[in-house]
């Protein structure tokens, strides 16, 4: 249950996005919900890996170059998902800052609720 609640709170976050970041726009709740697991597929497999494989520039940047890759996996994510779209790479790294946050602030909101 705690999973889906995850779920549907990450892609009523997408709709604030869109809403919020000019340049990224999303069709509907589906593909907000689309957007929702294909983001999190994607945070889950291929960002690690990414994030292994640029460490000497994580590490020369103190970290900052993380959020180039974050935005650079959203921007992943519309290019996957139909009624999801990102215009470049600007949007997307205001969408994944975003994103980020907001679902930050409802996960441990809901973390709270769970303990």
């Amino acid at each position: 249950m705690y999973i889906l609640l995850r779920w549907v709170f990450n892609a009523l976050t997408v709709m604030l996005v869109a809403y919020v970041v000019p340049g990224v726009r999303v069709v509907s709740f589906w593909s907000a919900l689309l957007a929702a697991l294909v983001i999190g597929i994607i945070n889950a497999l291929i960002r690690p890996l990414i994030l292994l494989l640029t460490l000497p520039v994580n590490i020369l940047t103190l970290g900052i170059f993380t959020f180039v890759i974050n935005a650079l996996m959203f921007w992943l994510a519309s290019t996957i998902v139909k009624g999801f779209s990102v215009d470049g790479f600007g949007p997307a790294f205001w969408g994944a800052l975003l994103f980020w946050a907001v679902s930050w602030l409802t996960n441990a909101l809901l973390m709270e609720k769970k303990s």
